[in-house]
């Protein structure tokens, strides 16, 4: 059996790491929305300033087009094209993946891209931007690694503090338990709880003390019937057994009434038997056989032995005794008695 502090703390660690696993990928979710959002608005940010600052500059046709040149040439994330008015369409934002050919590593990075034409002199020109959002991962695993150091220490200090408060809310239960546990329906002691500001705790107590006031109440009143009881019984019981014996003394009974007569004394005896029984059984609850005597058990069955050496020898048994040493016995003056 588990105490049952265990069995509330295990669900609950249960729950804990629960929400814990499901709260990594909602913060990946989370944090990664919320970094390709503000990418898009840098973004946009970057397309918006570089046309006004193009049109500031009023450029003739070819000054434009070699600043254009050289823009995308040391913009590598970045190009401006020239389009026509027929291909003319709506901002697009998504993500995309790619190789960096100035690296080593054979691996892919993440975009956040924006195509969004823009206006300069008057002329429409389609302006892609490409952002690196990498980043975001290591930011995940940096939130990942805090959430869990955070759950941890708030499992660990919620499961120090339920311990804590549970010996002190839970020591009236368990003083009413020890009490309960020493509590002898024979002694007839009440038991004084001791108070408690807990009100379930007050509450079992206050029926504790009744139902055992109750059971104190039922085991007194049957004790005194059965005391009475056979007292009363054994006067008529001994009155109806005399005149039984008076009966069958009589020479003038019949054989059948003399057997009547005999199954009635066999039942008599044995009712006066029952009501001894129920005399000494209530002596016991009344503590009156309070003597006890240790006896040496080996001595005593090496003394009957030899008292029946004479009857097993009229009857040709052969006994063998095989008895232990020191075998001592509690015996108390219900059983001489017996």
């Amino acid at each position: 059996m588990n105490p049952l502090l265990s069995k509330t703390t295990k669900p609950f660690i249960i729950y804990v790491l629960i929400v814990l696993t499901v709260s990594i990928p909602v913060y990946y979710f989370v944090v990664d929305t919320i970094w390709q959002h503000e990418l898009d608005e840098h973004n946009q940010i970057v397309v918006e300033k570089t046309a006004y600052e193009f049109n500031q500059l009023n450029l003739s046709d070819t000054e434009l087009k070699k600043s254009l040149e050289l823009w995308n040439h040391i913009q590598p994330e970045t190009s401006i094209e020239k389009i026509s008015v027929e291909h003319i369409k709506g901002d697009k934002m998504y993500t995309t993946e790619k190789h960096l050919p100035f690296i080593s590593e054979q691996k892919k990075e993440r975009y956040r891209c924006l195509e969004k034409v823009i206006y300069i002199e008057d002329k429409p020109y389609l302006f892609t931007i490409q952002t690196n959002i990498e980043e975001s991962h290591e930011t995940i695993a940096v939130i990942a690694m805090i959430t869990t150091f955070f759950f941890i220490m708030i499992v660990i200090g919620l499961l120090y503090l339920n311990r804590r408060l549970s010996k002190s809310i839970w020591k009236p239960f368990r003083d009413t338990l020890d009490q309960l546990k020493t509590f002898n329906l024979n002694s007839q002691n009440r038991i004084d709880f001791p108070p408690s500001e807990t009100t379930e705790f007050e509450e079992l107590n206050q029926s504790l003390s009744k139902l055992i006031e109750r059971n104190i109440s039922v085991y007194k009143t049957q004790k005194e019937f059965t005391e009475n009881a056979s007292h009363e019984l054994q006067t008529p019981l001994a009155i109806i057994k005399n005149k039984l014996d008076l009966l069958l003394q009589d020479q003038n009974l019949t054989e059948k009434q003399y057997r009547i007569a005999e199954d009635i004394n066999r039942a008599l005896t044995r009712s006066s038997r029952i009501n001894k029984n129920l005399l000494l059984l209530a002596k016991i609850d009344n503590h009156q056989f309070d003597n006890s005597e240790t006896i040496l058990f080996d001595q005593m069955l090496t003394q009957s032995i030899d008292m029946l050496e004479e009857h097993f020898e009229q009857k040709n048994i052969a006994v063998e005794k095989n008895i232990m040493s020191d075998i001592k016995v509690m015996v108390t003056a219900v059983l001489q008695r017996l």
